[in-house]
C-alpha cells in the first residue's frame, strides 16, 4: 500500500514536471551553473558514485546523495561551492528552526499525544507524507536526471519512471535498511502524531529552499539539523527525570555530522579526480592522478 502511494505520488510530480519544465525532471534543479550541460561522457567514478553511496548508506552513515553523485558532474567551482553553501545552510536553518518550534510548542504536544492517536492522523500522516515527498522529489530528483538528458523525450520518460518505481519498491520491501536506525534511534519519532509533526516541517523547509533558488542542494543535511535541532528543543523543556542524557544527545549530533562530513569528503575527493581542475580552484592543490577513467 505505501509503496502504491509513493509510487503514485512519484508519477503525478514527476510527469507535472517533465511537461511543465519541457522534458526537464529535475525542476530546474540542473539549470545552475556548472550543471547546465549534460555529460557527453561518464568517467568511471561519475558511474561508480552510486555504488559508493549505497556501500556507505549500508554502513548506517547519513551520507548525502547530492554530495555524492551531484559534486562530481560539477564543471565550475561556483557550482560546488552553491552545493556547499545552500546545503550548509540549510542544516544550520533547520537546526535553530527545530529547536526554537521543539521548545516552544514541545510542552503542548507532549500534552496533547498522550494515548491512543485519533484516526484523523494517520490520514494527516498521508497528506503530510505525500507533501514531503513531493517537495523531496522536486529537490532531489537531479541527483538521478544528471546521468540523463536535460530534457527527455517520452520514451525516455516512461524508463526513467518505471525504474524508479522499481527502485522504490526494493527500499520498501527493505523497510529502510540499515540507515533507518539513524531516525529510529531519536526520540518520540515512532508515534504516528510525532511523526506528522517532523514530516510537515520537513516539507516546508525543503519547499522553502525550493523557492529561494535553482541550485541543488543536500535534503539529507537539512534532515539531520532538523533531527538535531528537535533532539536539543525536546530536552530543554522535558522534566530532568525523563530527558535524555546530554552526552547522549551530543553524541548522536556529533556522530551524524562526523559520518554525514566523510561522505562529504569522498564526495568532494571523487569531484576532484573526474575533474581535477576542480582540486586546484578549491583547494589550490594539483591532483597527481589526472582524471579518473
Amino acid at each position: 500500500m505505501l509503496w502504491l502511494f509513493a509510487g503514485g505520488v512519484f508519477l503525478v510530480v514527476e510527469t507535472y514536471g517533465w511537461i511543465h519544465y519541457g522534458g526537464d525532471v529535475s525542476y530546474e534543479r540542473l539549470s545552475a551553473k556548472g550543471f547546465a550541460t549534460a555529460p557527453t561522457h561518464f568517467a568511471f567514478l561519475q558511474v561508480a558514485a552510486p555504488l559508493f553511496l549505497a556501500i556507505i548508506t549500508r554502513m548506517r552513515m547519513p551520507v548525502s546523495t547530492t554530495f555524492l553523485i551531484l559534486t562530481s558532474f560539477s564543471t565550475s567551482t561556483a557550482g560546488v561551492n552553491a552545493v556547499l553553501t545552500k546545503s550548509l545552510s540549510g542544516y544550520g536553518v533547520a537546526f535553530v528552526a527545530a529547536i526554537v518550534l521543539w521548545t516552544v510548542l514541545g510542552p503542548m504536544m507532549d500534552r496533547a499525544f498522550r494515548g491512543k492517536a485519533h484516526p484523523a492522523w494517520y490520514v494527516a500522516q498521508w497528506f503530510t507524507t505525500g507533501t514531503l515527498w513531493s517537495v523531496w522529489l522536486m529537490q532531489d530528483a537531479s541527483n538521478i536526471a544528471v546521468y540523463l538528458p536535460r530534457s527527455l523525450s517520452t520514451g525516455e520518460f516512461i524508463g526513467f519512471a518505471g525504474t524508479m518505481v522499481a527502485g522504490l519498491g526494493l527500499i520498501f520491501y527493505l523497510k529502510g535498511d540499515r540507515i533507518q536506525q539513524v531516525v529510529s534511534e531519536k526520540s518520540s519519532v515512532i508515534d504516528v502524531r510525532h511523526a506528522t509533526v517532523i514530516d510537515g516541517v520537513y516539507a516546508v523547509l525543503l519547499y522553502g529552499f525550493k523557492a529561494v533558488s535553482t541550485i541543488p542542494m543536500s535534503t539529507t543535511w537539512v534532515f539531520l539539523g532538523l533531527l538535531a535541532g528537535r533532539e536539543i528543543g525536546l530536552n530543554l523543556f522535558r522534566p530532568e527525570d525523563t530527558r535524555r542524557k546530554g552526552k547522549r544527545i551530543a553524541k548522536l549530533i556529533i556522530r551524524d555530522v562526523t559520518f554525514a562530513g566523510i561522505g562529504l569528503a569522498v564526495s568532494l575527493l571523487i569531484a576532484v579526480s573526474v575533474n581535477p581542475a576542480l582540486g586546484h580552484d578549491l583547494f589550490g592543490i594539483v591532483w597527481p592522478f589526472g582524471p579518473a577513467h
